[in-house]
């Protein structure tokens, strides 16, 4: 297993800037000028990636489920077989698609629900492969996915521990480059259900890159996810969340994607180092701030200083007030004027 992989000509994971995944998803609803807007738009913003969903409808669900009446508000037809064939994009427009986001300078990622599907994308070109949470316990998917030799970016919405442990160990045995994200398959999650923490746990219990896929509202928690670790953020987004189809509600609009990629970008300036110091920017606040050893009353050549002497004052670049009791007891060797800085020397009168 790897902490970090290549992504295309992108270094991803621990330690390295956040691989922001706008996930356009069927957002496009069918129509392929909306998916090209949709690549645009991400682009523009510069998210890392803009993400598809790739099925092969008669493969992924039986016929009962593609006959039944999908009465939903968001349904795009009058069964869920062809309000789901309406959400799809040919292979044709795919490729048009594909090189619109080369062209673009961002990375065209899609989740391949089905292994037809998956060897469509393999074929396109795709830089590495994400599995829908829905997935986590199709086994033989994984295997197929991973046998690809890609990296692999798997959510972990709506499984248990031993359903992830079990996906892990099906990627591992064919493909050390697997990145897990936390998940949580409600939409809109609420916030109280998201539980973040989580991210630590998976990454203690499989020692794997770990990220976030998010369907709560606004972007407080993605960005809140990055300060926390996050390698890899994934969020859905849409050209007008008013627009019908299953996922514009839960999805930022453009703007607030725009946002969570300079919040994300900001939080990583502001993460930095491990290591604590002094900063060179800090150093002219310092001296005017912090304090060190003066003169109370003036002290005159030859005279032993005493704690009455003493003060503690700013300016902060003499002696630090650590060192006022070490020099108590000690001769003065020249006169110090009342209200002024002990001189460093002090120290070894």
């Amino acid at each position: 297993m790897s902490r970090q992989m290549m992504i295309g000509s992108t270094p991803v994971g621990d330690g390295l800037p956040c691989y922001l995944i706008a996930e356009a998803g069927v957002n496009h609803n069918g129509d392929p000028e909306i998916a090209r807007a949709l690549i645009d738009r991400a682009a523009e913003v510069k998210a890392s990636a803009v993400k598809f969903q790739k099925r092969t409808i008669p493969e992924i669900l039986v016929r009962s489920a593609l006959e039944k009446p999908y009465l939903s508000s968001t349904a795009l037809g009058p069964t869920y077989g062809e309000h789901r064939e309406k959400l799809e994009l040919s292979e044709a427009v795919y490729y048009k698609l594909f090189a619109a986001a080369a062209e673009r300078g961002i990375h065209f990622l899609a989740s391949g629900w089905d292994k037809t599907a998956v060897d469509f994308l393999d074929s396109l070109g795709v830089p590495a492969f994400k599995a829908a949470s829905a997935d986590v316990t199709n086994l033989p998917l994984l295997e197929h996915i991973a046998r690809k030799s890609k990296p692999v970016i798997l959510s972990t919405g709506m499984s248990s521990v031993e359903e992830i442990d079990e996906a892990v160990e099906t990627v591992l045995a064919h493909n050390e480059n697997l990145i897990l994200l936390h998940c949580v398959s409600t939409y809109p999650s609420p916030n109280d259900s998201i539980n973040l923490r989580v991210m630590e746990t998976l990454r203690r219990r499989y020692n794997l890159p770990i990220g976030y896929s998010g369907h709560e509202r606004g972007i407080a928690i993605s960005v809140a996810a990055r300060a926390l670790g996050a390698v890899v953020i994934e969020r859905h987004f849409t050209l007008d969340r008013a627009m019908r189809g299953p996922d514009h509600a839960a999805s930022l609009e453009v703007a607030g994607l725009q946002k969570l990629v300079q919040y994300v970008r900001t939080v990583e300036q502001a993460l930095g180092s491990a290591e604590k110091g002094i900063q060179s920017d800090e150093a002219p606040m310092r001296n005017k701030l912090a304090k060190s050893v003066a003169s109370a009353a003036r002290i005159p050549a030859g005279a032993v200083i005493s704690a009455a002497m003493l003060t503690i004052k700013g300016p902060g670049d003499g002696l630090k007030p650590k060192y006022l009791r070490a020099l108590i007891g000690k001769i003065a060797q020249q006169d110090i004027e009342a209200d002024t800085l002990i001189p460093p020397e002090a120290l070894h009168w």
